[in-house]
């Protein structure tokens, strides 16, 4: 074997993949693409889908192939080798980006294919690949002159490193804290699961004691079980100064790099004509105006204020009366809502967990699934993987058609950027008489297995893995057989959130949660009282959980809008005035939720966080109609199935839901969901 990024292997060859292989392979890949573009452009006069769309997309789909299994093994298993080459192909892959958008060659070519008379033969998802790509080539400035293109060129390659290097300081930031505490009694209040897996933490470095870091599911755990409150607050100041001028380290502060990129972002919109990076950002989404985005977050945040209000003042009645806790800080909000929980329903988190094994909700998911589309799911061995914890799974549909594969790696550990997601590792296109199956990586930060005991979810984790899964059928189940609308490809953004928000929906259904809890050491069913207490606390402090994501999507959305180069991106004065507005809870003055905001610094989500909410109110809605005809109707799941899962990017997001559900979206369902009165 040479390359094995330059394999045209069915699958990834993560065993075989040397941080040396990376840099020569995306170069190769890059040049080959070049030459075709040119060899196609000057091969023909006149410009086809077939002598011109289907090549290209030929070449653009070996380089995501490789550059696919790099950047996730970048996010997974990150060292300095391999973060070194990713980072040097940065550059390359922006500058060929970059110089695919503004060819006016291939500009030309494409804008002769959607006015020649063979454009109207060709199928409607065939016409919004070249609809979409026309519209592409005018954001990145294609109509621009050269001294502007250079520019935008340049913005675009900063920006691109900028996310990177923002993302490791993260990374860096989060795994650099420890605290190793040696007698037990500082840990009171800790579960036994928590318990063990610090000590299991501690003996993997060789220490003896209990170690905490500040990975999700330790500090989580500190933050709701630690009666040690001093603990708490240590932990507390940790996780929210991360990767800020108050971290552990200097060098891994992302203040300069959010400004820069706040700035660049508004430069770039400007070139392009748009008053804002908000208005540049919409330009491919749902929504059609700036106003109308906020409009809808600021309605949502008037509905929901009272509750948010009502459920704070409970809590600092129950902490004072209680305990007499004489201020509430942000430390303690975790831990005695959880204390409060357990007072007002009986419920602990805890006790939910033993009928949440991992293996259990993993084939009750899959049960749920086939029950809804009729699709089977099985596992298969011997897969050349990233870590030993990583499985694979193939879906058939009915017809016993392989429609999907994916790989899930479900734990926590060391060198794994922190949060969950689904990417695409191979995306559905037709080549020649046959289909590439689309493949996606599932990968969530659960608390590993700790001793013998299997690794147990919390209803939280079990929420999160049901939504990457929504994600992973959208690219899935997908029908479409061209590349730039197949899957989630070509999705406006708020719109994406919808196929996945939409499967925790059975996280909360009796029928559904008999599929997927069994007690892990007895298999017995969940019981009849434990699920009212989870159902009837559900709602529980939804105001607050309400209010606090809309802070986040005010935040982003209007720090993008309202930039100006003269007072700069002013980060913390806009979040505070977003906060002074919409926010319950108001954090300690040294908190810098901004420096770990990875979602809009590093993810795909500037100006467009917004979209949870936004997608959310299509999702509520959407299984609304499954409220109304059974929740497993499998009339309305193949309805769900055709209209949603299986036409991914090919028409608009609206269009798709209003022949889902028969009309344009409500908000009524989704208040009533989070039980806050419309």
């Amino acid at each position: 074997m040479t390359n094995p990024l330059l394999e045209n292997s069915e699958l990834p060859l993560f065993s075989h993949i040397k941080a040396e292989h990376i840099e020569p392979a995306i170069e190769q890949l890059l040049n080959n693409a070049r030459a075709s573009v040119e060899q196609l452009l000057a091969a023909n006069n006149v410009y086809t889908w077939e002598n011109l769309i289907a090549p290209l997309d030929e070449a653009e789909d070996r380089i995501n192939k490789a550059w696919s299994p790099v950047s996730h093994m970048n996010s997974v298993v990150n060292n300095d080798e391999l973060r070194d080459a990713y980072n040097a192909c940065l550059p390359k892959l922006s500058a060929y980006s970059t110089e695919m958008g503004q060819h006016k060659g291939l500009f030309n070519a494409y804008e002769s294919i959607a006015g020649s008379d063979d454009y109207e033969q060709l199928e409607p998802a065939q016409k919004k690949v070249i609809q979409n790509a026309l519209r592409g080539f005018r954001l990145s400035g294609i109509d621009l002159n050269q001294d502007k293109q250079a520019r935008f060129k340049q913005i675009s390659l900063e920006l691109s490193q900028l996310s990177s290097k923002y993302e490791e300081n993260l990374l860096d930031a989060t795994n650099a804290w420890q605290k190793l505490i040696i007698k037990k009694s500082d840990l009171a209040g800790l579960p036994d699961s928590a318990l063990q897996q610090a000590k299991q933490a501690a003996e993997q470095e060789g220490m003896k004691g209990w170690l905490l870091s500040l990975q999700f599911p330790s500090y989580i755990a500190v933050m709701t079980y630690a009666d040690d409150r001093q603990l708490r607050a240590d932990m507390y100041k940790a996780f929210s100064t991360r990767a800020s001028e108050l971290g552990v380290n200097s060098d891994w502060d992302n203040t300069d790099i959010m400004e820069k990129t706040i700035a660049l972002r508004h430069e770039k919109a400007q070139l392009l004509g748009f008053k804002n990076y908000a208005e540049l950002s919409l330009a491919t989404k749902m929504a059609d105006s700036t106003r109308q985005v906020t409009d809808f977050l600021e309605e949502l945040a008037e509905k929901s204020l009272p509750q948010a209000r009502k459920d704070l003042a409970e809590l600092v009645e129950f902490a004072q009366q209680q305990y007499g806790i004489a201020k509430l800080h942000a430390w303690d909000t975790g831990y005695y809502s959880e204390k409060m929980r357990q007072h007002a329903y009986d419920l602990s988190q805890e006790e939910v967990k033993q009928y949440f094994p991992a293996s259990r909700v993993i084939q009750g998911l899959f049960d749920v699934v086939a029950k809804l589309y009729g699709l089977n799911i099985s596992e298969l061995k011997d897969v050349d993987t990233w870590h030993k914890d990583v499985r694979f799974f193939q879906i058939k549909d009915k017809a016993g058609e392989l429609r999907g594969k994916f790989y899930i790696d479900l734990y926590a550990r060391p060198k794994k950027r922190g949060g969950a997601w689904m990417d695409d590792c191979v995306g559905r296109r037709k080549m020649g008489v046959s289909i590439q199956i689309p493949v996606a990586f599932l990968t969530c930060n659960f608390t590993p297995p700790a001793g013998n005991a299997p690794a147990l979810l919390t209803h939280d984790e079990v929420l999160t893995l049901f939504h990457e899964f929504g994600h992973g059928l959208q690219h899935m189940l997908t029908k479409v057989d061209y590349l730039g609308v197949s899957g989630i490809n070509g999705v406006e953004w708020d719109a994406v959130e919808l196929p996945s928000q939409f499967m925790e929906n059975w996280c909360w259904e009796k029928e559904g949660l008999a599929l997927i809890s069994g007690h892990y050491q007895t298999g017995e069913a969940l019981p009849e009282a434990l699920f009212n207490k989870m159902l009837a606390a559900k709602n529980f402090q939804a105001g607050m959980i309400m209010v606090r994501q809309l802070e986040f999507s005010l935040f982003d959305f209007k720090m993008h809008q309202d930039y100006t180069p003269e007072h700069g991106a002013k980060i913390y004065q806009q979040l505070n005035a977003i906060r002074e507005k919409v926010s319950v809870m108001i954090p300690p003055d040294f908190n810098r939720f901004a420096h770990s905001f990875a979602h809009i610094f590093a993810g795909g989500y500037a100006a467009g966080y917004y979209s949870y909410k936004w997608a959310e109110v299509l999702s509520s809605d959407a299984y609304s109609l499954f409220e109304e005809n059974g929740i497993f109707d499998q009339k309305t799941g193949e309805k769900f199935l055709t209209h949603i899962l299986e036409a991914g990017g090919s028409a608009d997001a609206m269009e798709l839901f209003v022949k889902f559900r028969g009309r344009e979206p409500k908000i009524d369902a989704l208040l009533r969901h989070s039980g806050i009165a419309a």
